[in-house]
């Protein structure tokens, strides 16, 4: 479990509605595995679902998820681009964009598909890698300002000068526990080089790939260290991305992880945490080895911990008893299945893994269009009617060991 703090923020906070420090403290207590007024709910969702949500819910096309469901927590993204600059624009028509961006990685974004695609990168050689030099971390521009960002613009849309992350977390902060959230180093080179070079490269020449590794870190952790700054106490939470794993294992080996990328992550939780903050870590796959490390590190909570990767709350649970945070684990393939019983026992039997705390409530990844605005709304239901503490989970409780 993590060390954060909320001494200070009681006079900030006064300043918020009551219903919004609910949802803190709701969060809080969870995160400290103790059991709150109901289960934290939360989600990330693409763009076609909120666009058939509106749809099938007949909503009105600025009706957002976060605020219609009083959501417990949201996520924001500051300009993480190791360059700042604009996007070069290759080709743009009615079909499809292709740019550039500051990471220089060369994106297609077919506009009728959910997710981008990398095309080509920059930075080709090893070579090239160790020679980069990146633009200042405490730059301004990065969080005060509006302009283009790779991870804000190229994604399931398609959006050029994102606003000012500042001013984005304003906007959400009276409403919603709000988090920062920086990439980590693997997330970095998936961006920057893309993931054969970069496995490639770890592979042939692990040190020299080791001392990259290294840069890039400090690098994030000062970018962390001034999105803080910038926020000036406005922030409750921060979030740490990256992915080092597929669906059945890492991508490299667990040694090489903590030699080279598990310093950084902690370094950027204990500074997270130094501030007060509660801290989620969001990796894909299938990190099991890996889990005790993130323990020790003080995360707060794992996040996607995807059920496609064979993880399971109840069991994770029962392995690492209140060591662990969960923040996900809900089967996404049986909620696109829109099978409504399925789907109940599904959503019961994971808020087994919610008693004594440590259990946020979302999808096992993030929701995308093949969810029906529909069920959707059944799962909000049905975790509001059955995650209120003491929980009683009916034919679909499970007794501890």
């Amino acid at each position: 479990m993590g060390m954060f703090d909320t001494v200070g923020k009681q006079k900030t906070n006064s300043n918020r509605k009551k219903n919004t420090v609910e949802k803190l403290e709701r969060m809080q207590k969870a995160l400290r595995h103790q059991e709150p007024d109901r289960v934290p709910i939360s989600d990330f969702f693409w763009g076609g679902f909120i666009k058939r949500w509106r749809e099938e819910l007949a909503l009105p096309e600025d009706a957002n998820p976060y605020y219609y469901y009083d959501l417990d927590w949201i996520v924001t993204v500051p300009n993480m681009d190791p360059f700042i600059r604009p996007f070069e624009i290759l080709k743009e028509d009615d079909e499809e964009v292709i740019v550039k961006t500051g990471f220089g990685a060369i994106m297609r974004k077919k506009f009728t598909a959910p997710m981008p695609e990398f095309v080509d990168f920059e930075t080709n050689t090893i070579e090239k890698l160790e020679g980069l030099v990146f633009d200042d971390p405490y730059d301004k521009r990065r969080y005060d300002e509006a302009g283009d960002n790779q991870i804000a613009g190229v994604g399931d849309g398609f959006e050029r000068n994102s606003p000012a992350w500042i001013e984005t977390v304003k906007s959400l902060w009276p409403d919603f526990p709000v988090f920062g959230s920086i990439i980590e180093c693997n997330e970095c080179l998936t961006r920057l080089i893309g993931p054969e070079n970069n496995m490639l490269w770890i592979g042939m020449h692990p040190e020299r790939m080791g001392r990259v590794i290294n840069r890039i870190g400090q690098f994030y952790l000062d970018c962390a260290k001034a999105q803080i700054d910038a926020a000036e106490g406005v922030l409750d939470g921060f979030v740490i991305w990256g992915d080092v794993a597929y669906r059945k294992d890492l991508f490299f080996s667990p040694n090489y992880w903590r030699q080279y990328f598990k310093p950084w992550v902690k370094a950027i939780a204990e500074h997270a945490h130094s501030k007060g903050l509660m801290v989620i870590y969001h990796g894909c796959g299938n990190v099991h080895q890996i889990l005790d490390d993130y323990i020790e590190i003080g995360i707060d909570a794992m996040n996607p911990l995807e059920a496609k990767a064979d993880l399971d709350a109840v069991e994770l649970r029962r392995e690492y008893g209140h060591k662990l945070g969960i923040c996900g684990n809900s089967n996404i393939q049986v909620w696109e299945t829109g099978d409504k019983d399925q789907i109940r026992k599904e959503i019961l039997r994971k808020l087994n893994a919610a008693k004594g705390g440590g259990y946020i409530f979302q999808s096992d990844h993030s929701v995308a269009s093949d969810v029906s605005g529909y069920i959707y709304d059944y799962i909000i239901k049905l975790v509001r009617e059955y995650g209120n503490y003491p929980l009683n989970l009916g034919e679909h409780n499970i007794e501890s060991n």
